[in-house]
């Protein structure tokens, strides 16, 4: 299975931390957000992996390189003007391939481990729903019976950025910057989006003093 890290955003709510370095290249622990994701699905045995790039995109690419020293071959992905999550997955899919694929947000944390989930068979999605964290407590969508659904409010969790995408969910689209949560709501409503819930260690690194707390936890766990 190949794999798309999600890093072209502009990240304003990380300012002033994100006006001279993009966001996935922040550090927790001293290791960029970003190796923390290309380790992990090294681990996983995936050795294919696109990278998107825009805003400051070039201080990743010379930061990352091609990959050979995490043991992986890295594709970049420019789309000059951040295009939006589905938009940018869509530009990526001449490098993705005509299989499913996992797709991680490049800024995130998390301890998630990739093994089992690049085994799932799935129909167009396969979501990983986290408990809502205290920034968003309505969560996003709803599992019940391993499908997820278009239902926020109790019993909710919230969707964490990981998951697996048929290309056929793209079916339709075109190039341009677009959102990816119709597709997904799309791909529900139609009965084709499986889901599971992940109870580990995940964060939603949206503000300076998220990064710092979690800096500071993992710093401690030395």
């Amino acid at each position: 299975m190949r794999a798309m890290i999600l890093a072209a955003g502009r990240g304003n709510r990380m300012r002033p931390l994100t006006d001279n370095t993009p966001k996935p290249l922040l550090k927790v622990n001293g290791q960029h957000l970003l190796e923390y994701h290309i380790k992990a699905l090294a681990n996983a045995g995936i050795r294919d992996i696109v990278i998107n790039l825009a805003y400051l995109g070039d201080q990743i690419e010379t930061t990352i390189g091609c990959g050979d020293k995490y043991g992986v071959s890295i594709q970049y992905s420019n789309e000059g003007q951040a295009l939006e999550t589905a938009g940018g997955i869509f530009n990526a899919l001449p490098l993705l391939g005509n299989e499913p694929f996992l797709v991680v947000n490049g800024d995130v944390w998390t301890d998630y481990v990739f093994d089992e989930i690049i085994l799932k068979p799935i129909e167009l999605v396969h979501l990983v729903l986290v408990p809502n964290p205290e920034q968003h407590p309505n969560g996003d969508f709803t599992l019940i019976d391993n499908k997820v659904v278009n239902t926020k409010g109790e019993g909710a969790n919230t969707f964490s950025g990981i998951g697996i995408y048929h290309p056929d969910l793209f079916e339709g689209c075109t190039p341009g910057k677009f959102p990816l949560a119709p597709l997904l709501i799309d791909a529900m409503n139609k009965g084709k989006a499986s889901g599971e819930l992940f109870s580990g260690r995940w964060y939603d690194i949206g503000t300076p003093e998220r990064l710092v707390a979690l800096d500071d936890q993992l710093a401690s766990e030395v």
